[in-house]
């Protein structure tokens, strides 16, 4: 690949980027809670939008969390060799990994994806950063969607933005001028946020004591993706994003609940056969010179309606009833729920969950953890790609390979009670289960397992704590029940 080459690949790669940062930004919006007002008529828009600017009832938010909470990846298995999973596992702690992938999946679930790029420090020590997908971009081959072509990662400060371009052998890194100025009181993050990217105009960047383009030593694409529910020739599908429509309409039965609360919580009056108050008009020394009729505005702010006619009389419309609001609401969050696999108790809604005790709370959760292992399967590909990298950056091609058909390890996405789990532990014990296999089960990340093993092996080789272990054990006879204390005949009297 020559200049012109890479500067094309640059300017589609970036195209492609910023063709989705709209969408990225919309579903992060949304997580956050920030939801413009949407599917009201015009003129209820006019008159009460304004109002409801900043509100919100975000379930969008709990979607993500609700199955985010679940996930985590807890060590790497190398079949026997104990001591490059702990090597691998080491490069994995070292980077902040176990807080970057919390943020990294979250993102990956509302936005629908996320970035991991690999690199290698001074040491050759490897160098993991996640990153957001309004900033990174990956080339597959058009044949094989599992081999990476390219990618591109973008950033920007305060006066520049910046492209580097990453193939398997070199980095070819651009600049330009900033499209968008920066508004100084924004925090940096919001300052580094590109929202009109623009074409063209990049120019090589060259860094002091670089060759342009810099080769790198990995032979591979140092940037990994992490999708969320990918499908066969699409695009991976984020959480939220049927839960959006519903979440503006959620929002708009508030708004609609708010007005009828104002307007319609008390009774309304209505004078009939009479005609509307009229306001006098005064000149500069108070003396009446006309009349005016007092404005229908004025009249409905006061609930007052005012029919003319023959035969005046007073009457009244009674005051609304606001759980009509209410019951839709919750309807369209039990709607929520059953859509995304999220339990009801997760989203506070009594739909389908009154009378129910603890078993059926307990399957009310089977959606989401099998969400959740889905996700297991998606990711854990990218993962174990991630621990490859990093082999790689070390200059370890042996382990690398051997990485290549690594088990990746999850936490158990099923939550249970202390209670339930020692249980379960206890009777695969009783089966014969290996000490080792029921701590991950219980859900030990590998140098924790390590740690407990070596100190379970101290324990069995002290004679004193073998010694009490023997003596504790002789106390209980073959049935298990511990004899009664000396002088002490079992009888009640």
């Amino acid at each position: 690949m020559d200049a012109i080459e890479a500067l094309q690949l640059v300017n589609r790669l970036y195209l492609r980027l910023d063709g989705r940062r709209g969408f990225i930004d919309k579903t992060e919006d949304y997580y956050a809670g920030k939801q413009p007002l949407s599917f009201a008529t015009e003129e209820w828009r006019k008159a009460n939008a304004a109002r409801y600017v900043g509100f919100s009832d975000n379930w969008c938010r709990p979607v993500v969390d609700a199955e985010n909470e679940r996930i985590r990846h807890t060590g790497i298995k190398l079949g026997d060799n104990t001591a490059a999973s702990k090597a691998v596992w080491n490069s994995w702690l070292l980077n902040d990994m176990e807080a970057q992938s919390s943020q990294g999946f979250v993102t990956t679930l509302a936005s629908s994806r996320s970035f991991v790029l690999v690199w290698g420090d001074s040491d050759d020590q490897p160098l993991d950063t996640w990153e957001h997908p309004s900033a990174v971009e990956v080339e597959y081959d058009w044949g094989n969607r599992r081999k990476r072509v390219a990618a591109l990662k973008t950033w920007a400060d305060d006066k520049h933005e910046f492209a580097n371009l990453y193939t398997a052998d070199d980095v070819w890194k651009f600049q330009r001028e900033r499209v968008q100025s920066v508004v100084e009181r924004d925090s940096q993050a919001t300052q580094g946020r590109i929202t009109v990217g623009g074409e063209g105009g990049w120019v090589a960047r060259e860094v002091r004591g670089e060759v342009w383009p810099l080769p790198h030593p990995l032979g591979e694409v140092p940037i990994v993706e992490v999708p969320n529910r990918p499908v066969l020739a699409g695009d991976p599908i984020s959480e939220i994003a049927g839960v959006m429509p519903m979440q503006d309409a959620i929002n708009l039965m508030w708004a609609y609940l708010f007005v009828a609360a104002d307007y319609a919580s008390m009774d309304a009056r209505v004078i009939t056969g009479q005609e509307p108050p009229k306001i006098p008009i005064l000149d500069d020394q108070g003396q009446k010179i006309g009349e005016k009729v007092v404005e229908m505005k004025d009249l409905q702010e006061k609930r007052f309606l005012w029919l003319t006619g023959e035969n005046a009389k007073i009457d009244s419309f009674p005051a609304a009833r606001l759980d009509q609001f209410t019951d839709v609401i919750s309807q369209a969050v039990g709607h929520v729920a059953s859509q995304t696999r999220t339990p009801p108790t997760q989203l506070v809604t009594i739909k389908g969950m009154s009378n129910v005790n603890g078993e059926g709370l307990k399957a009310s959760e089977i959606g989401l953890v099998k969400k959740t292992l889905e996700f297991h399967t998606f990711a854990t590909p990218a993962i174990r790609e991630i621990h490859r990298l990093n082999a790689l950056a070390k200059g370890d091609k042996a382990l690398a390979d051997e990485i290549r058909l690594a088990s990746i390890v999850w936490a158990n996405p099923e939550i249970r009670s202390e209670a339930q789990l020692a249980d379960a532990l206890l009777k695969k014990k009783q089966m014969g289960y290996p000490l080792e296999y029921l701590m991950e089960l219980d859900g030990m990340d590998p140098l924790d397992i390590e740690r407990v093993m070596d100190m379970r092996e101290r324990e069995l080789n002290d004679p004193q704590i073998a010694a009490a272990m023997r003596g504790l054990d002789d106390s209980s006879d073959s049935s298990g029940a511990v004899p009664a204390a000396a002088g002490d005949s079992g009888d009640d009297g």
